[in-house]
């Protein structure tokens, strides 16, 4: 499979946007999607998640109420919205496929078999 994230730019706090990665190979609605992010000098870290078996979406602390993940099986696409931007939000975002469901599972990395290349978001105050 191949993940290809978009939709990074850069913007000022308090401005949204919104990053999808497209999905080809693979049977997409089998799989769990999600973002993490990485900021200079930082480990990832994980943003959101939603899981294929339920449904379920899984947010970070730091997100919680200011981003939404979404996504289009018909399209092979996940969407992360990303609302009411902070400069630490700044980093490269990254999109990554699961076969896990459970948040036990899917907020650690290593859960995570494919991997996007990453869209630059940064944040201005």
């Amino acid at each position: 499979v191949q993940l290809q994230a978009s939709g990074g730019g850069l913007v000022q706090a308090g401005d949204s946007l919104r990053l999808s990665c497209v999905a080809s190979g693979g049977t997409f609605r089998l799989y769990s999607m999600g973002w993490f992010r990485q900021a200079p000098g930082k480990e990832r870290e994980f943003v959101s998640v939603k899981s294929y078996r339920d449904r379920s979406e899984y947010y970070s602390d730091s997100v919680k109420g200011r981003f939404t993940i979404s996504r289009d099986n018909a399209r092979n696409t996940v969407y992360l919205q990303m609302n009411s931007l902070k400069p630490e939000d700044t980093a490269v975002y990254y999109c990554a496929r699961s076969g896990y469901y459970s948040f036990s599972d899917l907020s650690s990395a290593v859960k995570y078999d494919s991997w996007g290349q990453g869209t630059q978001v940064t944040v201005s105050d």
